[in-house]
């Protein structure tokens, strides 16, 4: 037993227990600086369903099983600054359940008259002209026929918006920037 006594004294413990808790420190700031950039600067984020057709090519349903979803990348900076335009598709908070996320493409903006179908799935659908009141904005999805969007809930506070899409990551052949050759009127 003298001879184990004799090994552990000789082990430098001071040493590996600051190069541990330099480790630790060192991951401890990496997270602080992923969580910094990841909510407050830019972030990917997978978007699915069939709403946002054909602008993103999503999964999720019958209509495009054989495609995978597509990861996006997210400012997070613009909404801060009020830099989100009509056109621009963003990330949002849904009004409907704020657990989720929902991406949608703004129609207007606050003063804003948007005109849009109330049932499109009928040929005679009627259509419905509103204001879009004060700090809100106008959204709806590509697909109008498979989106729950503005025509449903109404027009949505500004401040549930958290990003703006400005980039496809996934799937590579599709790698590119979201610019205005992709928005619609």
């Amino acid at each position: 037993m003298p001879g184990f006594a004799q090994r552990l004294a000789g082990i430098p413990w001071r040493s590996i227990a600051r190069q541990g808790l330099s480790r630790v420190f060192l991951v401890a700031k990496a997270y602080c600086v992923i969580h910094v950039v990841n909510d407050h600067l830019c972030s990917v984020t997978l978007v699915r369903g069939a709403s946002m057709l054909p602008s993103l090519n999503l999964a999720g349903d019958a209509v495009c099983t054989i495609h995978d979803p597509d990861t996006v990348a997210v400012d997070r900076v613009s909404v801060r600054l009020g830099r989100v335009a009509p056109g621009d598709i963003v990330l949002m908070i849904s009004p409907e359940d704020p657990r989720k996320s929902v991406v949608k493409r703004v129609v207007g903006m606050q003063g804003d008259s948007v005109t849009y179908l109330v049932d499109p799935g009928k040929s005679d659908s009627s259509s419905r002209t509103v204001v879009v009141p004060q700090d809100h904005v106008w959204v709806q999805g590509d697909n109008i026929f498979a989106s729950n969007d503005s025509r449903q809930f109404g027009a949505v506070p500004y401040g549930l918006i958290t990003g703006k899409i400005f980039c496809r990551v996934w799937p590579p052949e599709s790698f590119g920037a979201i610019d205005d050759a992709t928005k619609q009127s």
